[in-house]
């Protein structure tokens, strides 16, 4: 039998023998099992309405920023591409978008984003033709006609997926009406949220003053004392349990945490609420809160995860003109060793905390992260994140962790993404690379074959279920 090439059975696996045949082996284990996905950023109003996606752009090529920055860095308009301005001024229907997409896809050879399209298309809708500019018409069409079927209705896609449980990602302010509407329809358990307090706790952000009246305001917590915005914060958290909570995410720019006396966080808090406070403050101010969220998660058994080091948003002309998260975000250099110091010293062997860290500074792997975790019993080490959410950032992070944590100090695999068809091309690529990882372990007669299928088993599935405390 002949496969394309971009989807052959035994991509990813080792090119030498006997491991590839060992990967091979391996593979049929995890394949099929359930997908855990704890963390991501996909729409909780695709699963709450259950309504049909409108076309191929708006599934593969707007909502994606890893296709977008790509695009961008070769001079692409994102007005060309369909991306929505704030302005309401027009953009490029879905079809001449995917056109110039389409025109464009070579650019992405060599990146995982090509992997996961190739196999979302083929997943998805059967297409295992390439896109080109030749096929790109025909493409859009048969995905067009395929949307209106039921089996591709979001809540269909999980089930075709064999999405066992997903976790949406909601900041604290966030009224949760689209959770609302699936616990009245039991579906939450399978869908989640998140507790992401991001907007109230990081002074860096425009509207602090007005986000931390607000959140106040609907916790009943008078959040101008400190034991206030604590206490406004463990309301908080119990409302977001209440649709499926089982772990609160931070993204801050550095790894930074502070334990100060009461005296001195009651001054920070005063000065971020009358607004005179400036970018030391506003770095103390996130450093202290990730102590107290760690403290909260002592208390409440929420499992803590931080995102650091990525400079965010550093595209003014695109964020003044279209917003948020649209791939002008870069990695930045990441100190985990000082910067978690106060929070460990505080409450790291708290056998309550589970701190899983999600590391875009590849070079702290081997040097800090490993021999964090290979220690703190409260520290995780998350999966490869965002630009190393990639085969080779796969056996970057495992080849530089794993014999410091082990394998049981890592968090198994979650996709953070917001393109909802990628989910499963995702974790089979770290399915893939898990068994290829293990067949050279193999080969080397430094496992079992039993063990490794033990542990590929663990990897792609239990992991991600044991860390965030899902039943």
């Amino acid at each position: 039998m002949t496969f394309p090439a971009h989807l052959h059975p035994d991509r990813l696996f080792p090119a030498a023998e006997p491991a590839r045949s060992i990967a091979r082996e391996l593979y049929p284990a995890v394949k099929d099992l359930p997908l855990i996905s704890p963390h991501g950023h996909t729409d909780p109003a695709w699963f709450a309405n259950n309504q049909r996606f409108s076309d191929a752009a708006s599934m593969f090529l707007t909502p994606d920023h890893y296709v977008l920055r790509l695009l961008r860095s070769r001079g692409l308009s994102y007005d060309d591409l369909g991306v929505p301005r704030k302005d309401g001024k027009a953009v490029a229907d879905g079809r001449a978008a995917w056109r110039l997409f389409a025109a464009n896809y070579h650019l992405f050879a060599a990146t995982p984003s090509k992997l996961w399209i190739d196999h979302s298309l083929q997943f998805a809708f059967g297409i295992d033709t390439e896109l080109t500019p030749d096929t790109a018409d025909a493409i859009f069409d048969t995905i067009g006609a395929r949307l209106a079927d039921p089996d591709l209705l979001p809540r269909a896609i999980l089930d075709r997926a064999n999405v066992e449980v997903i976790a949406t990602t909601e900041f604290a302010l966030d009224p949760l009406k689209h959770h609302q509407s699936m616990l009245a329809d039991g579906y939450i358990g399978r869908v989640r949220t998140t507790y992401r307090p991001d907007d109230v706790t990081d002074p860096s952000r425009a509207a602090i003053v007005e986000n931390l009246q607000r959140f106040g305001e609907i916790t009943g917590e008078n959040i101008a004392t400190w034991s206030g915005l604590i206490d406004a914060h463990r309301n908080r958290r119990e409302y977001f349990r209440r649709f499926g909570a089982v772990a609160t995410d931070h993204g801050v720019p550095t790894a930074m945490t502070a334990d100060l006396p009461l005296v001195e966080k009651q001054a920070l808090l005063d000065k971020v609420l009358s607004g005179r406070h400036d970018a030391a403050d506003a770095e103390l101010f996130r450093a202290q809160m990730m102590t107290e969220m760690a403290l909260l998660s002592v208390e409440d058994g929420m499992v803590m995860q931080m995102h650091a080091g990525s400079r965010r948003n550093t595209d003014p002309l695109l964020m003044s003109e279209r917003g948020t998260d649209l791939g002008a975000d870069i990695p930045g250099t990441t100190d985990y060793v000082n910067g978690l110091r106060a929070l460990l010293g505080r409450a790291g062997n708290e056998p309550n905390l589970r701190l899983i860290m999600f590391v875009l500074d590849e070079t702290t792997y081997a040097r800090e992260l490993a021999p964090m975790a290979g220690y703190w019993p409260s520290l995780m080490i998350g999966p490869p994140w965002w630009f190393h959410d990639s085969p080779q950032g796969i056996r970057r992070y495992l080849d530089q962790v794993v014999e410091t944590a082990g394998f049981y100090n890592l968090a198994g695999f979650n996709d953070d993404t917001r393109a909802l068809l990628s989910i499963p091309a995702r974790h089979d690529v770290w399915r893939r690379e898990i068994c290829g990882f293990l067949a050279n372990w193999v080969a080397d007669h430094r496992l079992t074959r039993s063990s490794a299928e033990e542990i590929a088993k663990h990897l792609s599935y239990q992991a991600a279920k044991d860390a965030y405390r899902i039943k």
